[in-house]
This record gives structure tokens, sequence and C-alpha cells, in this order.
């Protein structure tokens, strides 16, 4: 079973299952057309975060972690002084370190069976020869078609071409990105006369290629010149050749807690994906009643829960020393959840722990950076996910995938970054590198404040459910700072409202916006609720009696959500994929 956040990206996987390859041969084929056809959403120049159980280890889920760092040279200090208060949203100079591509062919060599010609063979084809664009993609285009024009001359040369943007259905190519993975199989493949070697070794040659060769070279000397960033003024990246060759992607163990008899996997705090586990720990404590998402006495206490747990993730993670112990154990939880009353909160409320001091940000409700200030121009604003603004800074742009095999292999995977609207395309490479340093602090201090080769507190989440020592559910969503929380309403419903994945996805999604955004400009709502229409009028207008700060988002507007799911006991598998915006797709055999 195989479901992700575009049907093309469905298909290549299930392809390579229909042809005997396991999850991770099919995972990483899919991730790769995913860098074409949802180009607005994820690319090559960004990062992955990913959680799977082999079949051979089914208890012991391990996290792919493909987050780079900072550059060395992304000090602090010389964003103060190139008069910086935030990381930018768009331009280089918010790189961290491409990790997405060296990531995937991590798990490949590792884990899955296929060579890499076969497994690109599917990107390839529909970068060189072309495939439909999706609408959205376009759309994004035209939000971003001025700053193309003025300050990004290769970004236009590629996404609008002879100076129009293209319209849904159109065909476009990226032969450039065609001509990088076709490069990256030669480097593994033999000379004349020379041994093949291993396809392990094969790998290695082209994530040695990706590090240390061409990509590294023309990234980094494109980016040296200054061009426009978000904040209105120009600038040049820092990455080097050095930082490119000093990464390499790797594995970790799981963050995991109990919750109804589940156990839920996470990665580590250095990304966001505790606070869904703190979330539970704080729900675990109330009768099931207040965990119904369709009730108002459910969403309100799921919207406290979350807000309180969030707090914890601003005050505490990231890639640093983060006490996760104490901050999932079930006395911690209690005494989070006494704070939880019939009324919302529109406080920012970090916990307590101690030996540690936690972390303020800025709490803005409205940003203008200061040149912008200065020449007069307007300020902007945006609900909603995918979010592009102008100036090409996105809030939650990602792709999701799920697969599971016939021998019960599983993965979850969450690509994002390197979208489009990022930075300069590069033109050799057909693609630009992301903006994750825009989820660090520029403020002293705190445990995610920007620092040279430490990870950015990504907001990629990725989950595996596992019950009595095997998983059997895989799940992600994209949207950035709701990733998880819609995610938690998927597990609320299955695990404790005994829905089937389908309907669990389809059922009315909610998120607070009471929490300071992790993307740029990193503004939030104090008490702020974001509602999807379905909720029903009766349930949203007692949320707001309770002092919620109601937006109604639409019918179907919230949650990109899909899953693939394994009955350990009869085998059978199961996979759903989001409605909205009939571009998600579940498919298997």
């Amino acid at each position: 079973m195989t479901a992700s956040t575009h049907w093309l990206a469905t298909a290549s996987a299930q392809a390579v299952l229909e042809r005997g390859g396991n999850a991770f041969d099919a995972a990483v084929a899919g991730a790769f057309v995913l860098h074409v056809v949802e180009p607005h959403l994820n690319g090559p120049g960004g990062d992955m975060t990913g959680v799977f159980v082999t079949a051979g280890n089914p208890s012991e889920p391990v996290v792919l972690m493909g987050q780079g760092p900072a550059p060395a040279a992304a000090t602090r200090e010389h964003y103060l002084a190139e008069g910086q208060e935030l990381v930018p949203g768009a331009g280089a100079l918010a790189a961290a370190v491409p990790a997405a591509v060296d990531a995937w062919l991590l798990l490949l060599r590792d884990h899955g069976t296929w060579e890499l010609a076969d497994v690109l063979s599917f990107a390839i084809g529909y970068a060189r020869n072309g495939h439909p664009v999706l609408g959205r993609v376009c759309s994004t285009i035209a939000s971003v078609a001025g700053l193309f024009t003025e300050h990004w001359p290769t970004s236009a040369a590629l996404w609008m071409p002879d100076g129009r943007v293209p319209a849904g259905g159109d065909i476009v190519k990226n032969p450039a990105y065609a001509g990088v993975l076709e490069r990256l199989i030669a480097a593994g493949s033999p000379a004349a006369g020379e041994e093949a070697g291993s396809r392990e070794a094969r790998i290695d040659a082209a994530r040695l290629e990706w590090r240390e060769g061409f990509v590294a070279k023309a990234a980094v000397a494109f980016l040296a010149g200054p061009h426009r960033h978000s904040s209105g003024t120009d600038h040049a990246g820092v990455i080097t050749e050095a930082d490119f060759a000093g990464f390499a992607a790797g594995y970790e163990p799981a963050a995991t807690i109990e919750f109804r008899g589940h156990i839920i996997a996470k990665t580590g705090p250095w990304g966001q994906g505790p606070a869904l586990l703190q979330t539970l720990a704080i729900l675990d404590g109330f009768d099931d009643e207040y965990l119904d998402p369709s009730t108002a006495l459910g969403a309100h206490t799921i919207l406290e829960a979350q807000k309180l747990a969030i707090a914890d993730r601003e005050a505490y993670y990231g890639d640093a020393a983060v006490p996760l112990d104490y901050l999932l154990s079930p006395e911690y939880a209690a005494g989070r959840r006494r704070l939880i009353g019939e009324q919302a909160s529109h406080e920012f409320r970090p916990g307590r722990v101690p030996g540690h001091e936690p972390f303020i940000p800025p709490l803005r409700t409205q940003y203008l950076p200061p040149s912008l200030a200065e020449r007069g121009e307007p300020a902007f604003a945006g609900v909603g996910e995918p979010t592009v603004l102008p100036t090409g800074e996105t809030r939650g742009d990602t792709c999701h995938l799920d697969v599971v095999d016939q021998w019960g292999n599983m993965v979850s995977a969450t690509p994002s970054g390197g979208w489009l609207q990022s930075s300069p395309t590069i033109p050799e490479l057909g693609f630009c590198l992301g903006t994750r340093l825009q989820m660090t602090w520029l403020e002293d201090n705190a445990p995610s404040t920007l620092a040279p080769g430490k990870r950015p507190r990504t907001t990629l989440t990725p989950t595996l459910v596992l019950k009595d020592g095997k998983a059997v559910a895989a799940l992600g969503s994209p949207g950035g700072d709701q990733q998880d929380q819609w995610q938690l309403l998927y597990l609320l419903r299955t695990i404790v409202g005994g829905y089937e994945p389908q309907q669990a996805i389809d059922a009315p999604a909610f998120h607070t916006t009471s929490i300071p955004g992790s993307f740029w400009p990193r503004t939030w709502t104090p008490g702020g609720a974001v509602v999807e229409d379905r909720l029903g009028e009766d349930v949203i207008t007692e949320l707001e009696g309770r002092g919620h700060v109601v937006t109604r988002a639409g019918e179907w507007a919230l949650g990109r959500l899909s899953a693939v799911v394994r009955d350990p006991e009869t085998g059978v598998l199961k996979a759903a994929a989001n409605p909205r915006g009939a571009q998600g797709y579940a498919a298997g055999r």
C-alpha cells in the first residue's frame, strides 16, 4: 500500500512494489517524483525526516534524519550585522545544508534492494519528458511572478518559460534536474574495464558526488551573489562547499510514548514531533468524552492541550540538551493537565523544568521588516496551507509519503524545503536551496538559536504507530505547525473513536494558532483557533463562547493527511489519502 500527497508519486511507488521492490525502494522512488511534481512543496535542495520499521525488527522504530545543519558561517552576529531581526523566510541566508537527497540515498543503500538507476527512472522520466503541472503550482508561481521577474531571473527562466505563468494541466519539464539525477547515477557506474562493485558502493558514490561534486560547487558559486530576501534587502548566501561535504544523513532512535495501548513514535526534540507526544500525555488523563474532536468539549480540550505542549516546544526544543524524559513524564503531564479550564487561554504558558530556564520568544501579532517599513511597503497576511506570499516566503508547504509492503516493512516520511519560491533557482541544477533556518531565532540563549553546525528545529514530523510490538500505522501531513495538530485528530479518532483511516482523514479538522509560528514572520494569534465549517454551527458557537478566537477556513480546507495501516494478525493492508484539493492518492493491491 502507498499513500502520498500526489497521485504520480503514489503510482510510482506502487509500481515499484508491484515489481517486487520493498517499501524502502518504493518510498525513495516516490520521493524523487515528489521533487518533480510538487516543486512548490518540496525539492532536492530541502530536507526530510522519516520514521520506519523493518520486517526483520518490527518492534524498533528508527528515525531517518535528513535535516541539515546551519552552515559554518551562519552566525547570529553575521545576520544581525546584515540588519536582520529574524532569519529571512526567503533567500539563501535561510538555507540549511541540503539533506533530503543524502537521506533518501542512505535509506536505499541500507534497506532497499533496487539499483539507483531503476529507482530514479520515474523522476527522471517526469523531469525530462514532462508532466501535467498542478494548478496549485501555477498559483504559487503567479504569487511570486513579480519577484522572479524583478529579482530572481533564473527562477523566471525555469518556471515562467516565454515570460508567462503556466496554466494547470500544461506539460512542464525540468531537464536540468533530470541531468542532475543522471549524473548521480553515472557517478556510481564503473568506467570501461572496471569492476562493477557492489550496489551499496554505487549508491555511496552518488552520495559523494552530491556532497563534494558538481551539485555543491554549482550551488555555492551561484548563491555567493547577492539576491533579494524576504526582508526586502539583498544578501549573499553563506553556505560553502565544506558545508556540503561535512554533512551526512543518519539514523536515530525514535522518541515514543504509550497512549491507550499503542506506542506512538516520533523524531527527537530537534523536531517538533515530541510536542504531539506531550499532547497525548496530557490528554491521556481525560475520559474518552473529552477526546472526541467532533464535540465542543473535545475540541476545546484538544486545543488547550496543544497550546500547552507547543509552548513547551518553543521554550525547550531544539538541537540542544532537551529534558525530554521530564517533559514526557506522567507527573509533568498531570500538572499541565490541571491548567486546562472551561475557558480558552490567551496566554503563552510553558511549564517549569528543574534546572532549565524556559525561552520566551518574541510574541508578535504582526511583523513588518524595517526595510519595508522605511519604504512604506505593506505587510501581508494569510491563513491556511499552503500559503505563499508575494515576497517568496511560505508557511507550511510540505509533502508526505507512506508505504507498507507485503513483508511488513513500513515507512512514514515528510519531505519538504527547497520550494521553488525559497531562493533563486540554480540554473545548472534546476532547483533552489531551502529556508529551514527561518525556524531558528536570532535572540540569544534559546535552545533553537541560530548557531553554526546546529540543526534548526524542524516542523517535519512523520508518525509511526505500534501495537503489541508491531507497526500498525504510518501517517503524516504537510502543514508546518499544524502537522502534528492534524495528526493528533487522526490518532484520537482511530485509537479512541474507532474510525476507519479514511473516515478519520475526511472528518472535520481544526488547529490552534495561539502559538508562535515556526515560519517567518513568526507571529501568533492569542486564543486563535482555525476550524473547518463542517465542525458544525453549534460546536463553533460554543468554542467562541469559551473564548476561542475562531477563524472559519471553509468546508474542506484543513489537513493533507495520508496513512497506511497493517493488521499484524491478518496481514490485511489499508491506505487512505486526503480528498482536500483532489490531489492526494492512496493505492494498493
